[in-house]
């Protein structure tokens, strides 16, 4: 039995080391979906659920950012435990935005393609140079995305 757990967790930790580096977001959202059905957490993972658990997670994030004033590229002034705790809660956003996508059927490495498309034929390169302000279409926020809507029915 001893000897069966000491198995499993160098393949678990394999699967770690497999996923670390450039990894697709199928990949990650097949990777993700194993790990739920494994702990039988399907049941759980509602869109609404999976948009809580993210926003709380991006809570966190912000956090580390909270009464430090402007933080420039790089990071200076962060230690390398700051850094690495950084990484982990950007993880958790990543990782419940991924399974939020899947779940509603939304191919996000695509979404992400036709999104920079549609902003660059809005914002040409030269239009934009030194402005930072962006007009958000009307229908920004009306839109929605049809599976966070409440189920009225």
């Amino acid at each position: 039995m001893e000897g069966e757990k000491k198995a499993a967790a160098v393949a678990e930790d394999e699967v770690v080391v497999v996923a670390a580096g450039d990894v697709s977001l199928k990949d990650l959202s097949k990777k993700l979906n194993d790990f739920a059905r494994e702990r039988d957490w399907e049941q759980f993972h509602s869109p609404r659920n999976l948009l809580l658990a993210m926003i709380a997670e991006v809570g966190e994030l912000s956090e580390l950012f909270m009464w430090r004033g402007e933080v420039r590229k790089g990071l200076a002034g962060w230690d390398e435990a700051e850094k690495e705790h950084l990484g982990e809660e950007l993880s958790d956003v990543l990782l419940y935005l991924v399974q939020l996508s899947d779940m509603c059927g939304v191919d996000l490495g695509d979404a992400a393609v036709r999104k920079d498309r549609q902003e660059r034929r809005q914002v040409p390169g030269a239009a934009a140079v030194g402005r930072r302000k962006k007009k958000a279409p009307d229908s920004f926020f009306s839109s929605g995305c049809a599976c966070l809507k409440a189920n009225t029915t």
